[in-house]
C-alpha cells in the first residue's frame, strides 16, 4: 500500500511520467557508451557495449534509487513518524520498494535491446530472481540503517549521494570483473553489488550461472547488513518522535 502511494505521488503532475524510469538509466548507458566505447575503450568481452553497460546500469539504478529515496524518508514524513501508530520501518522500506516499479518499466528497454542485438536467453535467466532478491536485501539494510541514523545526524542525507557515486565505481558497471587482478578478486566481491552485477551479465548475456563463491559472499554480506540495519533501526525507533 505504501509503495503504491509513493509511486502515485512521484509521477503526479510529472510531464514525462513513467518515461523518467527509462530516461535515467538510458542517459547513463549512452554516456558510458560514448566515453568507454569510443573515447577510452574498455573491454566488454565481445558483448556490444550498450548492452554490456545497460546490464550493469539497470540494476545499479534500482539499487541507488532505493537508497537515495529511502534514507531521508523518515525526516520527510515527520507527521507519520510522530503521530501515526505503526511500525515505522514501513516508511523507509515502502519508499525504497516503490522503485521496483521504475525497474520494471526500464526493463522494457532491456527487452528491446535483446531483440535488437539478437541475444537469445537461456534457462539461466531464472537466476535474475535470486540476484534481485540479494540486491534488494542489501539495499533495505542500507536504507534502514541510513534512515535511522539520518534522524539523529541530518547530514547523512548529504553523504549518501557521494557514497553512491564511489560505490558505483567500485562495482563492475562500466568495466568487466576480469579487469580486477585475480589476487584482489575475493576482496572485491565483498562488495555485494560487484557479485550481483557480474551475475546479471553471466546469466543474461553469457548464458552461464553466476560465480557461486561470489554470490555466497554477496548473500552473506547483504543478510548481515540487513540484520544490522533492522537492529539499529528498532533500537533507535523509540527516540524518533522526540528527536525528529
Amino acid at each position: 500500500m505504501w509503495c503504491l502511494r509513493d509511486v502515485r505521488v512521484r509521477y503526479k503532475q510529472s510531464f514525462l511520467g513513467v518515461l523518467w524510469a527509462i530516461l535515467q538509466p538510458l542517459a547513463l548507458m549512452v554516456m558510458f557508451t560514448v566515453i568507454f566505447s569510443y573515447l577510452a575503450p574498455v573491454p566488454s568481452g565481445g558483448i556490444p557495449y550498450p548492452l554490456f553497460s545497460y546490464t550493469g546500469v539497470l540494476p545499479w539504478s534500482l539499487f541507488a534509487a532505493m537508497i537515495v529515496a529511502g534514507v531521508p524518508s523518515l525526516a520527510a514524513n515527520i507527521t507519520l513518524v510522530t503521530k501515526v501508530k505503526m511500525p515505522r520501518e514501513i516508511i523507509p522500506v515502502g519508499v525504497a520498494l516503490a522503485n521496483l516499479a521504475d525497474f520494471g518499466v526500464a526493463s522494457i528497454l532491456f527487452v528491446g535491446m535483446f531483440l535488437f542485438y539478437q541475444i537469445t536467453l537461456s534457462w539461466t535467466v531464472l537466476w535474475v530472481i535470486p540476484l534481485l532478491v540479494i540486491q534488494t536485501v542489501l539495499a533495505l539494510g542500507v536504507v534502514l540503517l541510513g534512515a535511522a541514523l539520518n534522524v539523529i545526524y541530518r547530514d547523512i542525507r548529504f553523504i549518501v549521494p557521494l557514497a553512491m557515486q564511489l560505490w558505483m565505481y567500485a562495482s563492475p558497471i562500466i568495466y568487466p570483473v576480469d579487469l580486477v587482478p585475480e589476487q584482489w578478486r575475493l576482496l572485491y566481491f565483498l562488495n555485494p553489488m560487484a557479485a550481483t552485477i557480474d551475475g546479471y551479465r553471466r546469466v543474461l548475456l553469457l548464458g552461464v550461472a553466476p560465480d557461486h563463491t561470489a554470490l555466497a559472499f554477496a548473500l552473506a554480506v547483504s543478510a548481515l547488513l540487513f540484520v544490522l540495519g533492522l537492529g539499529v533501526f528498532r533500537k533507535l525507533e523509540p527516540t524518533f518522535a522526540d528527536i525528529i
